[in-house]
């Protein structure tokens, strides 16, 4: 039976509006418009810092863009914003040999391990008690992998995961409307160049 990660994730989000506290959570971020709607739902139960680290986006000038709508969607949300370290390289050497892999696959896989992995190392550095990542919000992503390998970053680095389903209940279509509401800026492709071929 599949476990329900977006009912577990809203069961711990009450779970801390009762108990009144708001633990500090890493949000791993890939762009303003995935991270609108996760913001809107995660800042319920937790104390948001969103973590822009995607050193998949191939081209510097379309990294930068992200980042800056990011920072500005931050900044009228009132959520704390760090960068992490921009070395596309990072990503090449990750998905070495796995080039001619289909998007979504395997390739696509260790790039979500390399980001997660990165948060939790992140967030363990900077004293944070969860991390969790807004890429479960698109349709494209694959949860089920996602959340395997923030289970995996939490065993190795001792900070806790917060499994996520964004996309569901209307996750994603929210998205799209309040990107819509805020003006942000939506790509049309995830960031590495072979994304851009498919």
């Amino acid at each position: 039976m599949a476990i329900n990660y977006h009912k577990q994730m809203l069961c711990c989000i009450e779970e801390n509006k009762i108990k009144k506290e708001l633990p500090k959570l890493l949000l791993h971020a890939c762009c303003a418009p995935c991270s609108s709607h996760s913001i809107n739902v995660l800042r319920e139960g937790f104390d948001i810092t969103i973590f822009y680290f995607n050193p998949n986006i191939d081209d510097f000038a379309e990294y930068q863009l992200r980042k800056t709508e990011q920072q500005k969607f931050c900044e009228k949300m009132g959520v704390k914003f760090i960068e992490g370290e921009y070395c596309p390289q990072n990503f090449y050497n990750a998905v070495c040999g796995l080039e001619s892999e289909r998007e979504g696959g395997a390739r696509c896989f260790k790039c979500y391990e390399l980001r997660l992995e990165e948060t939790a190392k992140m967030a363990k550095q900077l004293g944070f008690m969860y991390f969790a990542t807004t890429l479960t919000i698109s349709p494209l992503k694959n949860a089920t992998v996602l959340n395997e390998k923030g289970f995996r970053a939490q065993e190795k680095y001792g900070v806790k995961y917060l499994a996520t389903d964004l996309k569901k209940g209307g996750g994603y279509l929210e998205s799209i409307r309040l990107s819509k509401e805020h003006g942000l800026y939506r790509q049309n492709y995830c960031g590495c160049s072979f994304s851009k071929t498919k």
